[in-house]
């Protein structure tokens, strides 16, 4: 490297944004991803003993990956080259290989090739890196923010092992903002700004587990905000909200406001109002509230205030929940709308609710009743000498597979539970069973006559 080449890498460095600057590189400097570089980790072992295998990072922005990949090219003795495969073509790739046919062959050291976005690699090229990955001319480290086994060739994945990368947490992207505030060697200590807790805790939450988003927003807010009179920068909460571009929204998750939003939530569904429930869906969403959370309360109303009115409103919640949960935000919104709005717009009871709660009661009251004979378990030895089991009648035996018998115990004789409303599915629940039983007596007089 001649010093003009020094120098033009020396003022990139200085001039690159904040994120690249405070790039770790040490694994003692990453913050987050204990579960996979936790001091205890097949990881961490890897890159500190420099054996690192062919790799795939997968994960969401801002969550490390190529910070990862930055820890490796400081901490291995391999040669270490990088390309991105939005711009990088075949060309490109022969030249790397090239190169590490050449290094190994004349000073016997591995190449470490690290390709982000190596979903947008097409199989072509894919399957032009597979012989030298299998033969390790190259190591593989890999990027990407899509799933690897639907975007990624499955030979690849088949030679590397899969890291999955999580969205930092809120105490993760305060401990960064704290050091890109104060750092006077890799942050922006020298300009002498100060941050408030309150605009600290709304840009960590804002942030939604991507490191770079928070660390572009404070480097934004200290480079536009003027000085105060006492010469300092006062990173604000207004501030804050300007340079990540989000409205402030008064909801602390741990107070008032996180929990008179989600029973206006509960509320709006329940009222069958799906207006104010997309409403208060779109607060808590915007908040950063957990999407986990939102979708376990709508699971609950599916039951507590739909119930069999409606049994798919149930299987529509579940199904959010596992959808959203899988797909992410920002996507995840419209998955949560449209079972939200399922929920506001189906026929209600609670039907289910009551007879629970009468069940729950009653058996508090009479303790521990005796399960009537015919219904006890005959298939064990010695049951039948027990007399259990005997003249119990099989449904399916009988018209409309209905048979009256006594089900509950004996003392309970003739109590009811399950009171179906005159509301959706349930009316139809009502009819059912008062034909199969109206019919069924209708067979037991004939009989007697």
């Amino acid at each position: 490297m001649n010093l003009f080449d020094y120098m033009r890498e020396n003022n990139m460095e200085k001039e690159s944004p904040l994120a690249a600057r405070l790039r770790p590189v040490t694994l003692e400097e990453v913050v987050g991803q204990k579960h996979i570089i936790g001091k205890d980790k097949l990881l961490y072992r890897a890159i500190k003993a420099d054996k690192i295998s062919s790799v795939l990072f997968y994960g969401p922005p801002g969550t490390g990956k190529t910070t990862l990949a930055k820890v490796i090219a400081h901490t291995t003795s391999a040669e270490f080259t990088q390309i991105n495969a939005t711009s990088a073509g075949k060309k490109d790739m022969e030249e790397v290989i090239g190169k590490a046919k050449e290094i190994r062959g004349m000073y016997g050291k591995k190449t470490i090739l690290f390709i982000d976005e190596i979903h947008r690699f097409n199989k072509g090229q894919q399957d032009y890196l597979l012989p030298f990955v299998e033969d390790g001319t190259v190591i593989l480290i890999g990027a990407t923010t899509e799933n690897p086994y639907f975007e990624v060739n499955g030979a690849l994945i088949s030679r590397s092992i899969i890291f999955e990368l999580k969205p930092l947490e809120k105490a993760e992207i305060r401990e960064l903002l704290l050091r890109a505030v104060y750092d006077r060697e890799k942050g922006m200590g020298s300009y002498d700004a100060v941050i408030d807790e309150e605009a600290l805790d709304f840009l960590a939450d804002a942030a939604g587990g991507d490191a770079r988003l928070a660390l572009n927003a404070i480097e934004l807010g200290v480079m536009t905000t003027e000085r105060a009179e006492d010469g300092k920068i006062h990173i604000d909460l207004e501030a804050a909200s300007e340079c990540i571009q989000k409205r402030v929204v008064k909801y602390d998750k741990g107070g008032d406001n996180h929990y008179d939003t989600i029973s206006a939530f509960i509320k709006s569904m329940r009222g069958s109002d799906p207006d104010a429930a997309v409403y208060y869906l779109a607060k808590m969403l915007y908040a950063g509230e957990s999407v986990t959370f939102i979708a376990r309360r709508m699971m609950i109303c599916a039951s507590e205030d739909v119930g069999n009115a409606d049994p798919r409103a149930l299987t529509v919640a579940v199904s959010a929940s596992l959808a959203a949960e899988r797909v992410g935000m920002p996507e995840a919104q419209i998955i949560l709308a449209q079972a939200a709005s399922y929920i506001a717009t189906a026929p209600k009871s609670n039907a289910a609710v009551n007879a629970i709660g009468e069940a729950m009661d009653t058996v508090k009251a009479t303790g521990n009743l005796p399960v009537p004979p015919h219904l006890q378990d005959a298939h064990y030895r010695g049951s039948a000498k027990l007399g259990r089991g005997i003249g119990y009648l099989y449904a399916h035996d009988y018209p409309n597979h209905y048979v009256e018998q006594q089900y509950l115990p004996y003392e309970l004789s003739g109590k009811e539970f399950y009171r179906p409303s005159g509301n959706g599915y349930e009316v139809k629940i009502r009819e059912h069973m008062q034909r199969i039983r109206r019919e069924a007596a209708g067979e037991e007089k004939m009989h007697r006559t």
